[in-house]
C-alpha cells in the first residue's frame, strides 16, 4: 500500500536524489554522517570537503528519491556538534551556472587587458 501511494505521489521538480549538506563541523567522519544521513534510507554515496573552499560541506546520494525528501525535511536545520546543518537538494544548473560565470569573467579581464581598459 505505501510504495503504491509513492507511486502517485508527484514531486516537484527541484526535488532530486542528492543533498548539498553545509555547515558541518569540520571534523565530522564519514561514519558519523551514514549514522545521521542512513536513518532515513538507503545511502549510494557520501562525499565529503576536503580542501578549505569545500570544508564544512557533503553531498548525501540516496538509493531513493523520497528518502532524501524525507531525509532533507527532517535534517535542516538538525544540530551537530552546536552546528545547525543546512541541507539542500543539489541543483545541477546552479553549479553549472557559476563555472560559466567565472569563465566570462576571465574573458572579460582577457579583452579588457587586450584593449588596455581598466574598470
Amino acid at each position: 500500500m505505501a510504495m503504491q501511494k509513492r507511486a502517485n505521489l508527484r514531486l516537484p521538480p527541484e526535488i532530486n536524489r542528492v543533498l548539498y549538506v553545509r555547515n558541518l563541523p569540520y571534523k565530522i567522519s564519514g561514519e558519523e554522517m551514514y549514522d545521521i544521513f542512513g536513518k532515513y534510507g538507503a545511502i549510494r554515496q557520501i562525499r565529503l570537503g576536503n580542501t578549505p573552499d569545500t570544508r564544512g560541506t557533503a553531498f548525501v546520494v540516496y538509493e531513493d528519491i523520497f528518502d532524501a525528501k524525507n531525509a532533507c525535511d527532517h535534517l535542516s536545520g538538525f544540530n551537530v556538534c552546536n552546528r545547525y546543518l543546512v541541507v539542500l537538494y543539489y541543483q545541477a544548473t546552479k553549479a553549472f551556472d557559476k563555472m560559466n560565470l567565472e569563465k566570462e569573467k576571465e574573458k572579460l579581464a582577457k579583452t579588457q587587458a587586450k584593449y588596455g581598459l581598466n574598470t
